[in-house]
């Protein structure tokens, strides 16, 4: 008779815990205020991390995204061994060509040897400079766990616009656009 009683109990203390989960969900659900929700809802967001010098690639002293305040910036994360960074690279070489003196595409190697991401860009022909965040001083400041991963910024230092994953020509060419319209 007992074992009848505790199964109501059980179903209850289930129930009331289900119930505050579920009111806990719905109070902690606001607005997305990462880089990515911000973006999708039109707002333009300043890069973090402007003032992270990091070491160039190729050992010509370090860079940071403040010091190309007043370009277009496309930041891409990127390491020699990932497939699909070895994929986009054309890409972002013609998305050099395109910015000219107007902007530039900034790689950033993501933990990646010093040595492989040279031969990388020697093997792809990469003729925009990189930064090593072999330390991931940058990288996590932007969310980035994954590679590739692509970041539009206006000449203000706002981002335009983010690719998570491999890119396309339409998309950072569209990308681009945008940020040439934010002036």
């Amino acid at each position: 008779m007992k074992r009848f009683r505790l199964i109501p109990t059980i179903v209850v203390l289930l129930t009331g815990g289900l119930i505050a989960l579920l009111i806990y969900g719905v109070a902690n659900t606001g607005a997305d205020d990462s880089l990515d929700g911000k973006v999708k809802a039109g707002q333009l967001p300043p890069a973090p991390g402007a003032n992270v010098e990091l070491e160039r690639l190729d050992g010509k002293g370090s860079l940071s995204l403040a010091q190309l305040r007043g370009k277009i910036v496309v930041l891409n994360f990127w390491a020699s061994w990932c497939e699909p960074c070895r994929a986009e690279a054309p890409v972002l070489i013609n998305a050099q060509k395109q910015l000219g003196s107007r902007g530039t595409v900034l790689g950033a190697s993501y933990k990646d040897f010093a040595d492989e991401s040279r031969a990388f860009e020697r093997r792809y022909g990469i003729n925009y400079p990189t930064v090593r965040d072999d330390e991931l001083k940058l990288a996590p400041l932007f969310g980035t766990t994954k590679l590739p991963e692509t970041f539009v910024i206006d000449a203000k230092g706002r981002i335009v616009a983010i690719g998570r994953g491999q890119l396309d020509q339409k998309f950072l060419d569209g990308a681009i656009k945008r940020a040439e319209q934010q002036g």
